[in-house]
């Protein structure tokens, strides 16, 4: 959640276009990010407002859109699970964000599928090896559509459901972690209907795939799936330490795992492997650790998970970890963890630990020696990257989901209510500016070639000064 871009606005009005490059229209529910690149912006959300009158009904979509213009190019429609609505929340949409190398996009669809997709849709035909992009569009049972050039092209797919015996949990969340030849995925393994038990206990909660057939080739082996109070949340990350590249993964127990990141020689033969893990720290050590859902509903006692990404700098990782905010306790707080230790590191690895205010959706923006960090309790948070003192906070009208975007020297922070508030980064607080959109914001701030991207629920905006 840091960028390197510039010439950044402050601030910009829809309704008399200032600083406003286009305005695209989305669907009634967006929580995914967007994602830009090769001239294409990427983002997850439902089918509320239908683009193409073939796809009826909920739908999880992942549009597209022409980065010049907004124009709107292609765009994938899922069908929604219907063991329960707790597989796949009505109306959530696609909630992972799009991970783009080349002229290919990988992703995680809110049917819990792996997919790897052409960059340009169906507008330079069905490139196959998948074929079934018709099928693929409906229900079980349902004559398949016929697709045209304002549809997605599938190259391949992985049913993590199928495949990996995994329950995902109200959706599957997912930001693809790209690494040469592989694909690192959280398979958002939970709770099942009545929130008191673990499903699938064996399946996996990150797995690996080939990035080039979508074979799967590695998964953890820790069995975290007992352990999960709720759901699995959070994406992996990478870093390099010393002279070894490792996979950073907050599990659904509380707990940040950090694999060797996996290499061709370690796939000597066609069966999955597991992941070598290289330490573990316990962000809650106190917490319950055995039947963990006799906690459920316990605002004062209970275990902890993580939601946002563990962000690694300079051989430290940040990570904010939580009770839960809708089954657990009360208790949320931002860690630092020595990333250069190895075995069990939970005591031995902490570098500091600083109290939020209350649970926290959002991954930690890290930049100039300061952490910048939100939280469902209305505060932005600045610390000390180095010592964990806070340096300043401030109160926001809406609850926050989305994560802090730092760039241009200044960090933005969107809320539920609709605010897109800027600060100018530092470890004094001034507030910038402020304004108010047209409805709730669970993505996070984007920026790119010099454009800042905002998505509301049911609109995406591009702002630029002129």
């Amino acid at each position: 959640m840091v960028s390197a871009e510039r010439g950044l606005p402050e601030r910009f009005d829809p309704p008399t276009g200032q600083h406003l490059k286009w305005t695209a229209r989305l669907g009634t529910e967006t929580h995914s990010t967007p994602v830009i690149a090769r001239g294409r912006v990427l983002i997850g959300t439902n089918n509320g407002g239908p683009r193409d009158p073939k796809h009826r009904g909920d739908r999880g979509v992942l549009m597209c859109f022409d980065e010049a213009t907004g124009a709107f190019l292609w765009q994938l429609a899922v069908p929604k699970l219907t063991n329960s609505i707790w597989w796949d929340w009505p109306r959530a949409g696609i909630c992972s964000t799009a991970t783009v190398e080349g002229e290919r996009i990988y992703m995680v669809s809110n049917r819990g599928e792996v997919l790897c997709l052409d960059l340009h849709g169906m507008t330079n035909g069905n490139q196959g090896p998948f074929l079934e992009e018709g099928r693929h569009a409906v229900p079980p049972g349902v004559p398949p559509l016929e697709m045209g050039a304002q549809d997605a092209d599938i190259l391949w797919a992985l049913d993590l459901i199928r495949e990996c015996g995994v329950r995902q949990h109200d959706s599957a969340h997912s930001a693809i972690l790209l690494h040469e030849d592989f694909l690192y995925v959280n398979t958002s393994n939970g709770v099942d209907d009545s929130h008191r038990q673990i499903h699938a206990p064996d399946a996996p909660s990150l797995v690996v795939l080939d990035k080039h057939t979508g074979r799967l080739v590695a998964q953890d082996a820790e069995r975290i799936g007992p352990r999960i109070f709720h759901s699995t949340w959070s994406s992996p990350s990478l870093g390099r330490v010393h002279d070894q590249t490792l996979v950073f993964f907050g599990g659904g127990d509380g707990v940040v795992y950090a694999f060797a990141a996996l290499t061709p020689a370690d796939l000597r033969h066609s069966n999955v492997v597991a992941l070598a893990r290289v330490w573990r720290f316990d962000c809650d050590p106190s917490a319950p650790k055995e039947d963990v859902h006799r906690y459920h509903s316990n605002r004062q006692e209970s275990p902890s998970n993580i939601v946002g990404l563990p962000v690694f700098h300079r051989d430290r990782v940040y990570v904010v970890s939580q009770g839960d905010l809708w089954w657990g306790k009360h208790e949320a707080r931002l860690t630092c963890i020595d990333a250069t230790r190895r075995g069990d590191i939970t005591h031995s690895g902490k570098v500091w630990s600083y109290p939020l205010r209350q649970h926290s959706m959002s991954t930690p923006s890290v930049h100039n020696g300061l952490v910048y960090v939100t939280d469902c309790g209305r505060t932005i948070h600045c610390v000390d990257a180095e010592t964990g003192a806070g340096c300043w906070t401030h109160e926001a009208k809406g609850e926050i989901w989305a994560s802090s975007l730092v760039a241009d020297g200044k960090v933005y922070v969107a809320t539920r209510r609709g605010e897109l508030l800027v600060f100018a980064a530092g470890r004094q607080k001034r507030l910038l500016g402020e304004l108010k959109l047209e409805g709730p914001i669970s993505s996070s701030p984007m920026a790119a070639n010099g454009v800042l991207y905002i998505a509301t629920m049911k609109h995406l905006y591009a702002a630029a000064m002129p």
